[in-house]
C-alpha cells in the first residue's frame, strides 16, 4: 500500500512511508467543526499531502485523516467556496469494474471543483492487456494531473502508482477501498460526533472495505468488533498492523457478540465481483451473519446501520433494516462526493 510521493520508490504493503514499521503511534481526538468555524477558520493542510498517491489508509497519519475529514465538512457546507479551486486540472478515471457511486462522485466532484474528468473504461485502456500498466501510467502522467483507478487486483494499483509522476488515487482494489472508508468516517462523525471511543461493528466478509475501515479505526481511536465466518476473517497483516499501532480491534465468529453495545453496525455483500463461482458456498456460510432486526436488538436503540452499497436485499441485510430510520447508507453514498472532493483538493490545489 502506498501513500508516498508520486513517482517515488514505494514500500511493501505493511510498511510506512519510510519503509519501516511504525512505532509510538499517538491517537488524536477529532472534534465536530461548527458551522461558524467552517465559515471563518482556514484549514491547515499537512505539508505531506500535496502531490501524493493515496492507495491505502495504512499510510495516512492521524493529522492527514483529520484534515481530510474537516475539509470534507467544509466542502459539503460551502461548495461555492471551492467551485474554481481546480480550474484547468484534469482527472483521468481508470475503471476495470463497473461503478455507480465511484464514477459519479469523482466525475461530478471534479467538475464541481472547476476541473474536468475523463472516464476510461476497460475497452479503451485494457490495463495490462492491451497495454502494460507501466506504459499507461507514464502516458497519463504527460497528459493529466491525477488518476483514479478502480481495479480487480491491488497489484495493478500499486504498479500504476510506482510508474506515475502524478497522484494516483485507489478508488477500489481487491485489498482496500480507502475513499469509501474515509467517506464512512465522515458520515459517522456527522451522526455520532467525535469518533475516538466509538464502537463500529463489522458483520460479514472480512474484505477490502473492512481492511480500510480497520486502518482508519486505528488512526481515529475507533473500536472495531469484527464478526465473520471461520476462514473469512480480514487479512492477518491488516489486523496485526492496526493492533501494533494502538488499534482496538477484536475478531469473533459470533455476530451477536460483535454488535453488542456498538454505535454502528456495518455490512457488505457476501458475493463480490469475481466471486460468483463461490456463490452457493458463500450464501450458506454467511446466512447466520445477516443484519436484521433481531441482530440489531443486541446493539441497542441508538445503533446506526451502514453499508457501502450496492446491497443485495434479503441476503446480507433485510429491507426492514436498510429502509429504517437507523440506516445511514444514503448519507454514506452522498459523502463519497464530499470526501473525494476533499482528497482532490488536498492533492492538487
Amino acid at each position: 500500500m502506498i501513500f508516498g510521493p508520486a513517482g517515488a520508490d514505494l514500500p511493501h504493503k505493511a510498511a510506512g512511508r519510510d519503509g519501516k514499521q511504525k512505532e509510538g503511534f499517538t491517537m488524536r481526538r477529532l472534534k465536530v467543526v461548527s458551522q461558524a468555524d467552517r465559515e471563518t477558520s482556514p484549514l491547515s493542510r499537512p505539508s505531506t499531502l500535496p502531490h501524493r498517491h493515496v492507495i491505502s489508509l495504512h499510510d495516512l497519519a492521524p493529522a492527514e485523516i483529520e484534515f481530510l475529514l474537516k475539509l470534507g465538512q467544509s466542502v459539503k457546507a460551502q461548495p461555492n467556496r471551492y467551485r474554481s479551486a481546480l480550474d484547468g486540472r484534469t482527472l483521468a478515471m481508470l475503471f476495470e469494474k463497473p461503478s455507480l457511486r465511484t464514477r459519479v462522485t469523482f466525475e461530478v466532484g471534479m467538475e464541481q471543483l472547476g476541473g474536468k474528468a475523463l472516464y476510461l473504461g476497460p475497452q479503451e485502456v485494457g490495463l495490462g492487456k492491451r497495454e502494460s500498466v507501466r506504459d499507461v501510467a507514464r502516458n497519463l502522467s504527460r497528459w493529466v494531473d491525477a488518476v483514479t483507478v478502480r481495479a480487480f487486483a491491488h497489484q495493478t494499483v500499486m504498479e500504476l502508482a510506482e510508474n506515475a509522476s502524478i497522484p494516483v488515487i485507489n478508488d477500489l482494489s481487491n485489498f482496500e477501498h480507502p475513499c469509501q472508508a474515509l467517506g464512512d468516517y465522515l458520515t459517522l462523525l456527522e451522526h455520532k460526533g467525535p469518533l475516538e471511543g466509538k464502537t463500529l461493528a463489522w458483520v460479514g466478509d472480512g474484505n477490502n472495505v473492512a481492511h480500510s475501515l480497520i486502518y482508519g479505526a486505528a488512526r481515529l481511536g475507533v473500536r472495531m468488533r469484527i464478526a465473520t465466518p471461520a476462514g473469512y476473517e480480514p487479512d492477518r497483516s491488516v489486523v496485526a498492523d492496526a493492533k501494533r499501532e494502538g488499534g482496538d480491534i477484536a475478531l469473533t465468529h459470533d455476530a451477536h457478540e460483535a454488535v453488542a453495545g456498538a454505535d454502528a453496525v456495518y455490512t457488505d455483500v457476501w458475493i463480490s465481483m469475481g466471486q460468483e463461482d463461490e456463490a452457493d458456498t458463500r450464501l450458506r456460510v454467511f446466512r447466520p451473519y445477516q443484519v436484521n432486526s433481531e441482530l440489531l436488538r443486541n446493539a441497542g436503540p441508538q445503533v446506526l446501520f451502514m453499508h457501502c452499497l450496492p446491497a443485495r436485499r434479503g441476503q446480507e441485510v433485510t429491507d426492514e433494516v436498510i429502509d429504517s430510520p437507523r440506516s445511514i447508507v444514503y448519507d454514506q453514498a452522498e459523502n463519497r462526493l464530499h470526501i473525494q472532493k476533499a482528497i482532490l483538493l488536498a492533492l492538487l490545489s
